[in-house]
């Protein structure tokens, strides 16, 4: 008797794992094939929109008035005048280097000068007392010696002048409005080399470039609209135009690449900074208020193209006549009107 209760219990939780298995098995089979189903299933909704061809180009701020500026020689620095941050004018000084050996070189040479000029003038009365009395020879070798002289003097005229322009170059400024972003040697008394460089850049100058390779440079014309996003700032978009088109290629590029100047909004151009990256959108073509459906919708076959299309309730296959494709979308010229439902291809 005991025996048989413990049989029927094992029966009956058999019987209870069986039936679960089938219930697991069949919400498995539902989810594999039904869903299946649903996805062959999925349509769209016909509907009138604006279609473009858009070309994305990436690029950075540049600007076009920028100047590095460094000494013709090394030297001691005797004084600087401006820091990284500062706004200077145009002509304004930025750093002299310790003048004093260039000083004495000069008057040194004006020495010399003096005394060449000196000794030209002594040959040049030699010479006219000279050539009255002495011989043909005489002469000639008194005339050789007034030219030696002339071309002493001259030398030393044009030393004089050197060391005049080498006083000039101790001393830079800069030719344009700006804002010093560059200062290598910042203190005086330090000892600077012709690498050491003073940036100077005008941020009214500000301009994005871009570049284009040689397929999609022809697609654009100086004066042509764009939509620049900034990585540092993605939630803004800035309208631009295009300033300048290269000419000839950019050097140090991979393939035939010309750059591409945009300009920016003299208002916002404090919020950028020299470097910052960013993209630029140009629509090249559009078509407005036209029929357009997705392009997994569409089946081409034997030269025709079709989609199938819910007529009361049922899947039919029926012609289309379709136009541009732009981003994924077709235009649809005739076959369907806005409203009509369809069927993605399968």
């Amino acid at each position: 008797m005991i025996l048989t209760s413990k049989l029927k219990k094992y029966i009956t939780v058999k019987w209870i794992i069986i039936l679960i298995l089938i219930i697991g098995g069949s919400f498995f089979l539902y989810q594999r094939f039904f869903t299946v189903e649903e996805k062959k299933l999925s349509t769209y909704t016909v509907k009138r929109e604006t279609i473009q061809e858009i070309l994305a180009l990436t690029g950075e701020i540049d600007a076009s008035a920028k100047v590095s500026l460094h000494f013709q020689t090394g030297g001691r620095l005797s004084w600087v005048g401006v820091q990284e941050g500062d706004m200077v004018k145009k002509y304004q000084g930025i750093a002299s280097l310790d003048s004093r050996q260039l000083q004495k070189t000069l008057q040194k040479y004006l020495n010399t000068y003096s005394k060449e000029r000196r000794d030209f003038e002594q040959s040049t009365t030699d010479n006219d007392e000279l050539a009255i009395a002495l011989s043909q020879d005489i002469r000639d070798r008194a005339k050789r010696t007034l030219e030696n002289a002339q071309f002493d003097l001259d030398n030393s005229v044009i030393d004089v002048e050197l060391q005049s322009i080498a006083n000039e170059y101790s001393y830079i400024y800069s030719p344009i409005d700006g804002i010093i972003t560059r200062v290598d040697a910042q203190e005086s008394g330090m000892n600077v080399s012709v690498t050491d460089i003073y940036e100077v850049i005008n941020p009214n100058s500000l301009l994005f470039s871009v570049s284009a390779d040689q397929t999609e440079v022809v697609e654009l014309t100086e004066g042509k609209k764009g939509m620049i996003t900034f990585d540092a700032y993605p939630d803004n978009k800035i309208s631009s135009i295009i300033s300048s088109i290269g000419f000839t290629p950019k050097t140090n590029e991979t393939g035939t690449m010309y750059e591409v100047k945009m300009t920016i909004d003299g208002g916002a151009k404090l919020m950028y900074r020299l470097g910052m990256t960013g993209d630029v959108e140009f629509v090249l073509h559009e078509i407005q208020n036209t029929i357009v459906i997705p392009i997994e919708f569409v089946e081409d076959k034997d030269d025709q193209t079709y989609v199938y299309k819910n007529i009361l309730n049922k899947k039919q296959k029926i012609p289309v006549t379709i136009g541009e494709e732009y981003g994924g979308m077709v235009q649809v010229i005739d076959g369907l009107f806005e409203g009509d439902v369809i069927y993605e291809i399968q």
